[in-house]
C-alpha cells in the first residue's frame, strides 16, 4: 500500500472523538485524507483535531448528533458543499449498553437501546452522504461491528442483534448503492483493550461483565477469550489500518463485505 493511500480524499467520521473514531480519523489523516470530524463533544473533537494537525493533516470539527436525521443531512451538505463532495464515511459512534444481563433480567429498554442506535445511525450516516458520493461518482461507507453479530451465549442479547443489524445493514447497502459506485464495508472487531483504558464507553459496558467473573476489566481482557486463535486482541493501530484499507483504492474490489479482527472468534 502506498504511503498515501487516501490522497486528497475528503474523509467523514462520526464518533470521532472516541478511541475507535479518533484512530480512525488520525489514520485517515495520515493516509492523505482531508478529515471531517463529527460528534457529541467539542472538547473530545477539537483533541483529535489537533493531533492531526501537529502531524501535518487537516481537520475540521462539528457538533452532530448522529441520531438526528436534520443534523446529519445538514452536516453532509456543509460537508460536500465547502469540500466539493464526501468520499468517505466511517461511522464509530458508541452508546453504553447493557451487557451481562439475561433474557429474564432483561428489560425491552435495555434490549433496543443498542440495536436501535447502531442501526439508526448507520443508516442516517449512509442516507446523509450517499447522494454527495453519488454525485461525485463513488465513495465508500464503513461501518464497525463485533463478533456477537456471529455468537450465541447469555448477556449480551441486544448487543449481538445491533452487531447483525449493522452487518446486514452493510450487505444490503452494498447492492442498494452499487449503481452509484459507492461502495458499503463494515470492519468486525473483538474487544480492544487500548480503547477501554482511553476512555471508551467499553470499559463501563465491559465492567459488570468482568466483575461477574471476579476480574477487573483490564484482567478479562488481558485473558485470552474463548475461541481466540491468534495471540492477542486487536488494537486501535490494526482497527486504523484495515479502515484505510477498506477506504482505498486496494480494496475497491470488495464490498458487502465484513473484515474480520476477531482474532479467529468467528470465522467466515
Amino acid at each position: 500500500m502506498s504511503s498515501n493511500p487516501l490522497q486528497d480524499k475528503r474523509a467523514v467520521v462520526h464518533g470521532a472523538g472516541g478511541a475507535i473514531g479518533g484512530a480512525v480519523a488520525r489514520a485517515f489523516a495520515a493516509a492523505g485524507a482531508k478529515v471531517f470530524l463529527a460528534g457529541r463533544t467539542r472538547a473530545r473533537l477539537a483533541a483529535v483535531a489537533q493531533a492531526i494537525a501537529a502531524g501535518g493533516g487537516s481537520a475540521e470539527v462539528a457538533v452532530v448528533d448522529a441520531l438526528d436525521e436534520e443534523a446529519m443531512l445538514r452536516h453532509a451538505a456543509d460537508v460536500a458543499g465547502r469540500a466539493g463532495g464526501i468520499d468517505i464515511a466511517f461511522n464509530a459512534v458508541g452508546v453504553l449498553h447493557v451487557q451481562g444481563v439475561p433474557l429474564s433480567a432483561l428489560s425491552l429498554a435495555d434490549y433496543f437501546l443498542p440495536v436501535q442506535t447502531y442501526t439508526r445511525s448507520n443508516f442516517l450516516t449512509a442516507r446523509a452522504v450517499a447522494p454527495h458520493m453519488a454525485k461525485a461518482g463513488g465513495g465508500v461507507i464503513i461501518s464497525v461491528s463485533t463478533p456477537a453479530s456471529r455468537m450465541t451465549g447469555p448477556g449480551y442479547l441486544g448487543h449481538a442483534v445491533a452487531c447483525a443489524g449493522v452487518e446486514a445493514l452493510t450487505h444490503h447497502m452494498a447492492g442498494e448503492l452499487a449503481a452509484f459506485n459507492i461502495r458499503s464495508m463494515c470492519i468486525r472487531s473483538h474487544a480492544i483493550p487500548e480503547a477501554a483504558a482511553a476512555g471508551s464507553h467499553s470499559r463501563e459496558v465491559f465492567r459488570p461483565v468482568a466483575e461477574s467473573m471476579g476480574m477487573t476489566v483490564e484482567e478479562m481482557l488481558a485473558a485470552k477469550p474463548a475461541g481466540l486463535l491468534v495471540k492477542r486482541l486487536p488494537s486501535l493501530d490494526q482497527l486504523a489500518g484495515a479502515a484505510v484499507f477498506a477506504a482505498s483504492a486496494h480494496a475497491s474490489a470488495m464490498t458487502g463485505a465484513v473484515l474480520n479482527l476477531s482474532g479467529g472468534v468467528t470465522l467466515d
